[in-house]
């Protein structure tokens, strides 16, 4: 009689075991279903998704913060590039102009030699901008990889736990669609459904109040981030205006008096070979044609001669 009170349990354990794989292969089917759904852009019930609403909007934000901080990351690293490219150019004019005027011995060659050793401090003061720009970048990918990695992983986990919810009410939609009161397996059926269904739904209000807070602080923390280090970054960028400006307007009053130079520029020129369409015709030659002027014959024009050019 033990042995058969035995074998009688170990029937009922079984039992339960295969019904709580049962349990988990349609809790798992449902999941699949609802991610089937979100993937395809399939309508979902619109009262479910306007409960999220509020989430969603966190979302988007979370979103805008990630794509803007990798898009000013990238900004950042071009802007040092051109910085230096430009006080590199900036650098070699400083110093052709110094090695012309000091060639030149008139007041010409003074006023290079000036403008060429203000060019060069330019250029080297410029270089001073890169520093609080490597701060500045080195702090942003930090937050980049800590605060919104760390906001990623929390968001990637509420919406696995999203999916297992939006699957229990699609299984317990389902199952009530099902349920005849008067049955007594149907009622249980369900209301192990709708334990599923509150379990669900707890993880994922607990996550969801998760992502809130954290894209909040994440939002606030942004906002911290760049207003510190613009302002360094905007007290260094005025204090080389103020130098280079100071210099240069040292170098424009020690070169009052000085008599400026006018230059004339022609901007194009092109000539036409022309050939006597009569018999007997002498007039041959070239015409020149100025901008904004008439045809001007060739022989009418005192020009040097071309032998030495051919």
């Amino acid at each position: 009689m033990s042995g058969h009170k035995c074998y009688s349990w170990e029937l009922q354990d079984r039992f339960a075991q295969d019904k709580s794989v049962v349990n988990k292969m349609q809790q798992k089917y449902w999941e699949t279903k609802q991610a089937f759904i979100k993937a395809t852009g399939k309508k979902e019930d619109e009262h479910v998704v306007a409960s999220d609403a509020d989430l969603d909007a966190k979302l988007e934000l979370f979103h805008s913060i990630q794509r803007t901080c990798l898009d000013l990351s990238k900004a950042i690293v071009l802007y040092q590039k051109r910085i230096c490219f430009l006080s590199q150019e900036e650098n070699e004019l400083g110093k052709f102009l110094r090695s012309q005027g000091f060639q030149d011995k008139t007041r010409a060659g003074k006023m290079m030699q000036a403008t060429g050793k203000a060019l060069c401090f330019s250029s080297q003061q410029r270089l001073a901008l890169r520093n609080p720009l490597c701060r500045f970048h080195q702090e942003v990918e930090t937050f980049r990889h800590r605060a919104i990695s760390d906001t990623w992983l929390t968001v990637n986990r509420m919406e696995q736990y999203r999916t297992e919810y939006r699957g229990a009410l699609l299984w317990m939609k389902d199952v009530s669609q099902e349920l005849d009161p008067d049955l007594y397996k149907q009622m249980e059926k369900f209301r192990k459904v709708q334990t599923q269904v509150r379990l669900a739904k707890k993880n994922f209000d607990k996550l969801k109040m998760d992502v809130c807070q954290k894209v909040d602080l994440l939002g606030a923390s942004r906002c911290n981030l760049l207003s510190h280090m613009l302002a360094t970054y905007q007290t260094t960028l005025l204090h080389f205006w103020e130098k280079t400006s100071h210099t240069m307007a040292a170098i424009h009053e020690s070169f009052k008096g000085y008599q400026p130079y006018e230059f004339t520029t022609l901007k194009g020129i092109t000539y036409t070979f022309l050939h006597g369409s009569r018999a007997g015709d002498s007039h041959r030659g070239v015409k020149w044609l100025f901008p904004g002027s008439a045809t001007v014959p060739f022989a009418s024009i005192a020009i040097p001669s071309l032998s030495g050019f051919w």
